[in-house]
């Protein structure tokens, strides 16, 4: 392969940037900083485009194709062939391996197929984005459109349920309604479930539990006292068993305990700091009269709130900093569950408090409304907004500096790529951003929703309609967010949602009981608790409901049956080549057969 083609394939991932130097001062070029740097990554290797900006320099690095195969070689990834099996990448057989797309076609497609596509609201390019994000990016959006087009069937019979009145009939319409919902929650937490197994045979992901470099864990040894690395617990396994399986059972138990007391510890704060912060709230929004106080006191409230998520998330990511996690995934996972049980506190109190204390449907009502129609659509306007006027504030600054530094107004242009890349803002999570991304308030906010719309679905059938228009703007104003507005993110290596699916099983259980205390209420409207028969069959749909919430993952298989024959095939061809390269290797491989043939 010649310079030119070499060239040609040279793809700038990795941007470097610090301080421009003043031109003012005088210094000996061989021993400027940025020249010594350049000079340094060139001497690795690497490709270095210098770029000087208006405020700061940049050094664009890009590595040939050699380079990349041989670290690739060292760290023995796994890459797709093109017979569809994983395999770990070699430099000798390059030609065997997919090759990567280029990444600014992707993006130009992904912006008229994705964030500009209208027409056909429900379908994204999801192989697109899986090779310009990444894994974790594409399973969300492939999550988010599947959850979208399952939302269109019950927006359609909640209109309907809504919209029509059945008179006395509405004792036996809305318990249907009811079960419809739950039926339908359960079937799209089983099927999505199948579509994942799908979309992992079709990318090419090697997926695992795989251990964290930077992982320590404690070593259990006889004076328990230094930490070691996983690997050496390995080795003291593969030396001495007996000890090696007391070691790892301590570790274990130990690390399992540590979790325990630390989510025991958000839980008790969450029931004792938090809770009665909610319910005087929602008790004194129940008594009060006057709008003006109504409208003082909910911003009193928000400003208290979000001092009080802010500081539950410091203090859930201390906490999971302190734990022996297995893996970036596991310990995103706990952040996930300790931060998620602040925001169910904060969303959903309430909203019980009106429904199942002062059984008030019609201020539940103008809650529900309040939050699934002017909150989403006030959050959906500050998510693209937000990255905009700071990406622009950010301009203006390093305008002005420039201006200050010329001591003239002349006309002014940022004609570099990378530093108008440099200037946007990244994709971060509000909170907990060492361990997550900013998926985590995506993601959040469809957990949210979900469980708004089927904890009340017989409060307010209309829910899902508008959370289905909510999500049909989601889809194309995330697009754009991640495409224009925001710094384009790192891939993350994912094979699921994670903890969130978790969390949606947790509220289809939490919608059958709320919504059969609905419904008790609603037949027992003079609240003498009677047992009749209305409320028998309440009570034995919320039993039949849970058994078929746990009983339907054995009807429906996790894994279509292609993909288990597609994995086990691979699995088969993987192992049969991997068997004769050992056996070359244990015989001595080719040059012991000739020298034996010489004989």
């Amino acid at each position: 392969m010649n310079n030119e083609d070499v060239e040609a394939e040279l793809v700038f991932e990795i941007c470097v940037v610090i301080p421009k130097r003043d031109a003012g001062l005088h210094r000996d070029e061989d021993f400027e900083c940025g020249n010594v740097f350049a000079m340094e990554l060139q001497n690795a290797g690497l490709v270095v485009e210098r770029v000087v900006g208006n405020s700061d320099e940049f050094f664009k690095v890009a590595a040939p194709l050699e380079t990349l195969g041989r670290a690739a070689a060292e760290l023995r990834l796994m890459k797709r062939t093109h017979i569809g099996m994983d395999l770990q990448f070699d430099m000798m057989e390059v030609d065997a391996f997919v090759k990567q797309p280029d990444d600014d076609k992707i993006r130009k497609k992904l912006l008229k197929t994705w964030a500009l596509q209208w027409w056909d609201f429900t379908t994204q390019p999801v192989d697109e984005i899986f090779a310009y994000y990444g894994p974790k990016i594409a399973i969300y959006f492939a999550f988010l459109g599947m959850y979208t087009q399952w939302l269109l069937f019950p927006s359609l019979i909640g209109l309907i349920v809504y919209f029509i009145d059945y008179g006395s009939a509405n004792l036996v319409v809305l318990p249907t309604f009811f079960i419809v919902v739950i039926l339908w929650a359960i079937m799209f937490s089983q099927f999505w479930k199948r579509k994942n197994a799908a979309l992992l045979a079709r990318w090419p992901i090697t997926y695992g539990n795989a251990v964290d470099e930077g992982y320590k864990v404690i070593g259990m040894k006889d004076n328990a006292q230094p930490q070691q690395n996983p690997m050496d617990l390995i080795k003291l396994l593969e030396v001495d068993r007996v000890k090696g399986k007391k070691v790892f059972t301590k570790y274990e138990w130990f690390n399992h305990l540590l979790r325990i007391r630390n989510d025991a510890f958000v839980i008790v704060s969450i029931i004792c700091l938090q809770l009665p912060f909610e319910l005087a709230y929602a008790h004194l929004y129940e008594v009060l009269t006057t709008d003006i106080i109504k409208f003082a006191l909910t911003a009193i409230y928000l400003a208290t709130i979000q001092y009080i998520t802010k500081l539950g998330g410091k203090v859930s990511v201390k906490l999971i900093m302190i734990e022996h996690n297995e893996s970036p995934e596991t310990r995103a996972d706990s952040l996930v569950y300790k931060v998620f049980g602040l925001y169910f506190m904060q969303t959903y109190i309430g909203i019980f408090y009106h429904a199942l204390l002062h059984r008030n449907f019609g201020t539940l009502r103008k809650v529900l409304i309040q939050r699934l129609l002017i909150s989403e659509v006030v959050q959906n306007l500050i998510e693209t907004s937000l990255p905009y006027i700071n990406y622009n504030y950010k301009k203006y600054a390093v305008r002005q500096n420039k201006e200050k530094e010329k001591g003239s107004a002349g006309t002014f242009q940022f004609t570099a790529r990378v530093e108008k890349e440099f200037l946007k803002a990244s994709y971060t999570a509000s909170t907990g951003e060492e361990l997550e991304d900013g998926l985590f308030d995506d993601f959040l906010e469809l957990a949210l929703q979900f469980g708004m719309i089927l904890m009340f679905a017989c409060a307010f059938p209309p829910a899902f309609a508008m959370s289905a228009l909510n999500n049909i703007m989601e889809i194309r104003t995330d697009a754009m967010k991640l495409l224009a507005m925001l710094r384009r993110p790192v891939p993350r290596a994912s094979a699921t949602v994670g903890a969130w699916l978790n969390i949606f099983q947790f509220l289809i259980l939490m919608s059958i009981c709320t919504n059969c205390a609905l419904l008790a209420w609603l037949f027992d409207e003079e609240g003498k608790w009677k047992i009749e028969p209305g409320l028998v069959v309440i009570l034995i749909m919320e039993h039949v409901l849970l058994l078929i919430k746990f009983g339907f993952s054995r009807l429906v298989p996790a894994e279509p049956a292609w993909v288990r024959a597609a994995r086990a095939k691979n699995s088969s061809q993987a192992r049969d080549m991997y068997t004769k390269r050992l056996l070359r290797t244990i015989s001595g491989g080719e040059k012991t057969r000739e020298m034996k043939k010489v004989d």
